[in-house]
């Protein structure tokens, strides 16, 4: 039996990365103004107390919470 080797067609890019597309700096910019917003957005945030974010109508954060009924560590202490 006779032994053959297949090659996938692969080749180089044909163009660079910013010539694909002419609005491509128009685009990078765009995104980075965005970016700033929302860092500058997280930043305000961040400063504000529980009491402003409530009076501003932002949705409380969904931490998780941790509930311990009364006498755990009675009933933990007695295991001992």
């Amino acid at each position: 039996m006779a032994h053959t080797e297949t090659h996938g067609g692969t080749s180089a890019p044909k163009g660079q990365l910013f010539e694909s597309r002419p609005n491509s700096v128009a685009i990078i910019v765009a995104a980075l103004r965005t970016w700033r917003r929302s860092v500058a957005r997280r930043k305000a945030l961040a400063d504000l107390t529980p009491d402003q974010l409530r009076d501003i109508g932002h949705p409380q954060d969904n931490r998780p919470v941790l509930e311990i009924k009364a006498g755990l560590m009675t009933k933990l202490m007695s295991m001992r």
